[in-house]
């Protein structure tokens, strides 16, 4: 009975260090486990992932100086004119191509005007013809009132000389109004640019028909510029019209554009929680195009 007392209380000695044992290594593996999560990260470790932020505006480098907003935009045209013949007629002539810079006034096409110029021919003709009637009726008429006022006349003879003069006078004013609409559709067979920019599409070509309102050329003006851009909405408040933006695009390595903000966008959109601005730059050498991708930066 002793012995087996005895080996128990052995037993159960044992089973105690054992224990006591296992929980100091526990411990020490939770104090290293600690101590190494609490060591402070490389420097150049520590700034990965914080380098830069992602946003609908494009990318904004959180590296950049304070108060500056670096972003990406696009080129857009201020100003599409899509430029429809007044006038039916086949395309004579095409002066310009895609592509191609025009200024305000410049010719574009032309239509054939064979059949206007004949029929301006005969109106002038009759203009000319009515111009005489009118030139005779006129001296009637003053004869006439010479003979009224003496009494050498009757009346009624005075009053359809007045009438017949009324007549031709109305007469050439129709021959001659005639003259000029043939002129002005003649003029209108030649479309010319309404802007100074770049044509952007040609849908014409010799020996096309034209008319009831087909659009021949797109013409884009590029001359100033517009830079459209979104903007954090973290920067409502700092984002004003008359700032500086400046610009540097692919096609022109090592080169800036200077412009300036005159739009802001006061709605938030509720899907990319930003706002859109608009910059103008003059473009004077015409080297910006539309569509053209930027990246830009704002001082504020």
């Amino acid at each position: 009975m002793r012995r087996t007392l005895f080996l128990l209380l052995l037993l159960s000695a044992v089973l105690g260090l054992a224990a006591c044992g296992g929980n100091e290594e526990t411990t020490a593996a939770t104090t290293t486990a600690t101590s190494t999560a609490a060591l402070p990260l490389p420097a150049d470790v520590a700034t990965i992932g914080t380098a830069m932020t992602s946003t609908a505006a494009g990318t904004i480098e959180a590296s950049a100086a304070p108060g500056t907003l670096v972003s990406t935009g696009e080129f857009v045209s201020p100003v599409r004119s899509e430029v429809a013949a007044k006038v039916i007629g086949r395309v004579s002539r095409v002066f310009v191509d895609e592509g191609a810079r025009v200024t305000r006034g410049q010719p574009l096409l032309t239509l054939e005007t064979d059949y206007l110029r004949l029929n301006l021919q005969a109106a002038d003709a009759q203009t000319a013809q009515a111009r005489a009637a009118l030139d005779e009726a006129q001296r009637d008429l003053v004869r006439k009132q010479e003979l009224i006022a003496k009494a050498s006349i009757p009346q009624v003879t005075f009053d359809r000389s007045k009438a017949t003069y009324e007549q031709t006078r109305a007469a050439h004013a129709g021959a001659a109004a005639q003259a000029s609409l043939l002129r002005q559709q003649i003029a209108d067979s030649t479309l010319r640019s309404p802007i100074t920019g770049i044509v952007a599409e040609k849908r014409a070509d010799v020996g096309q028909k034209l008319g009831d309102g087909n659009v021949a050329f797109v013409v884009l003006q590029i001359s100033p510029i517009k830079l459209r851009f979104s903007v954090p909405e973290r920067y409502l408040g700092q984002v004003r019209v008359g700032q500086t933006v400046t610009a540097k695009v692919d096609p022109y390595p090592g080169e800036t554009f200077t412009g300036t903000i005159k739009a802001v966008g006061g709605v938030i959109n509720p899907q990319t929680r930003t706002m859109f601005a608009e910059a103008e730059f003059p473009n004077r050498d015409g080297r910006l195009r539309p569509g053209l991708f930027a990246r830009i930066e704002t001082k504020f």
